[in-house]
């Protein structure tokens, strides 16, 4: 049990750390932008939520059909089959970010017709259109990452994306400030990052001892295995992104209650505090997914069983010391992002409702990292549809607007689909197969492995 622990921590670290850093590059660039004026300011957050809302969320979605396909077959030691898996993952998402990107380009027009200002739309849409480079980058980079992380590789990810963070300080304080770009150039710094943060990878990916036997170069059975990749891909888009999409709906319903000015405020540094903490167990959720993943590709069910339970234990330790530190910081927390004493004590009001829910999305996190590498991600996004839009998102807006509880109600709506959520996702976990589950996979893999080196058909992946 010691080595297992200390195996997923070796795994988690790095990953966490990766996460964070990874969000300190469009974070970095807003906090720029927000020295050259309150337009341009409002007008990035908003780009910033239409590009995480639609093109990022789906294309990091859509990768971590990896975490299943590539983790399962590098534990039933398919080595060869890791590279077309690759391929195929890259070729999809490039190919999607081209409807993404039309997206990009027409966002003021799309702001406009939701009724936002005019000139914040247009702000946003210049915005937008900068950032369309990043999104071929940032899917590539999104599928190298998780090919590494299949086989037990992260530290090379924490290291170049440490990299480009530092890059992208120097890049967009740059472009913003010392050429006539503007609020542009942090847009161009992004997709600059982006970009070399893939190239780096790539270059490790190519000449790195690790994956000789995972990377063999450019190979046909990519292009026959398409139809494969997206039976997976688009139940992992659906789980990732319903969830993520509720919390935003959350945000634009704050701004249709009394006061919105403050409940926007509160609501969303509240948010950007738990997606902040949420680093930690999402590192932990890939970490799980891998050794999941790895164990059921190899057969060795009673492992997979062993590192479920341990990571439960770490996770529940983690959660309650993140939500003790954030109750024992309440009453100054809000001075971190305002002066404003009503802010302050709002912010205060909500900390115990957001150590709550960070508790709750730490250990949702793990067990959708689990349903991740046993391959479960159809039954994730139905859960996810259940709890989020039966019940979260009604009962948010139902404890705001019925019961005038405001931006609290919203939170407690939203904590009602997550605990949903939880509770499934427990409940399958702790009753399922392990036996029957890790026979299955070992099967598929070697059914898959053998249909990449001949022209047959690809067979369905759980």
């Amino acid at each position: 049990m010691i080595n297992e622990v200390k195996l997923q921590l070796q795994l988690a670290g790095p990953l966490a750390v990766a996460n964070l850093l990874h969000k300190c590059i469009q974070l970095t660039s807003i906090m720029f932008v927000g020295h050259l004026g309150a337009l341009p300011l409002s007008g990035v957050s908003i780009a910033t939520s239409v590009v995480n809302v639609t093109g990022f969320s789906l294309l990091m979605g859509m990768s971590s059909a990896l975490d299943t396909l590539c983790g399962q077959s590098h534990g039933a030691k398919q080595y060869h089959i890791l590279g077309a898996h690759l391929q195929t993952a890259i070729l999809v998402l490039s190919i999607l970010s081209i409807p993404f990107s039309v997206l990009f380009a027409f966002t003021q027009q799309i702001l406009m017709a939701a009724g936002q200002d005019p000139e914040i739309s247009r702000e946003a849409g210049i915005y937008c259109k900068w950032l369309i480079p990043s999104l071929f980058s940032y899917a590539l980079l999104q599928c190298e990452t998780r090919f590494l992380q299949a086989q037990n590789i992260v530290l090379p990810t924490m290291v170049s994306t440490g990299f480009c963070t530092l890059l992208h300080l120097f890049t967009c304080w740059s472009l913003v400030f010392r050429t006539e770009l503007g609020f542009r150039g942090a847009a161009l710094a992004i997709s600059i990052s982006y970009g070399v943060n893939a190239l780096l990878l790539a270059a490790y990916i190519k000449v790195s001892p690790a994956c000789k036997k995972t990377w063999t170069g450019f190979s046909k059975p990519a292009l026959r295995s398409i139809l494969n990749f997206l039976r997976l891909a688009t139940p992992s888009a659906a789980m990732l992104c319903l969830e993520w999409w509720a919390f935003e709906i959350m945000i634009l319903m704050s701004g249709l209650l009394p006061n919105a000015e403050l409940e926007l405020s509160v609501l969303s540094i509240t948010l950007n505090t738990s997606w902040a903490v949420y680093t930690i167990p999402a590192g932990l959720g890939q970490a799980i997914s891998t050794r999941v993943s790895n164990e059921l590709g190899a057969g060795k069910q009673q492992a997979a069983r062993l590192a479920v339970y341990v990571m439960l234990l770490i996770v529940v330790i983690e959660a309650a010391f993140v939500a003790i530190t954030i109750i024992l910081v309440r009453s100054v927390w809000g001075y971190a992002y305002s002066d404003d004493k009503e802010v302050v004590k709002y912010i205060s009001y909500m900390t115990p409702l957001l150590a709550t829910s960070t508790f709750m999305d730490a250990i949702q996190s793990v067990l959708s990292g689990i349903a991740r590498g046993c391959g479960w991600q159809k039954f994730g996004a139905l859960v996810n549809i259940g709890a989020y839009y039966i019940v979260g998102v009604p009962s948010a807006a139902f404890l705001a607007f019925f019961f005038h509880l405001s931006g609290k109600g919203l939170w407690i709506g939203i904590m009602f689909g997550t605990f949903t959520q939880l509770a499934f996702f427990l409940c399958f976990t702790l009753s399922g197969d392990w036996k029957k589950e890790a026979k299955e996979i070992e099967d598929k893999v070697q059914v898959l492995s053998l249909s990449m080196e001949c022209e047959d058909p690809l067979i369905n992946t759980k």
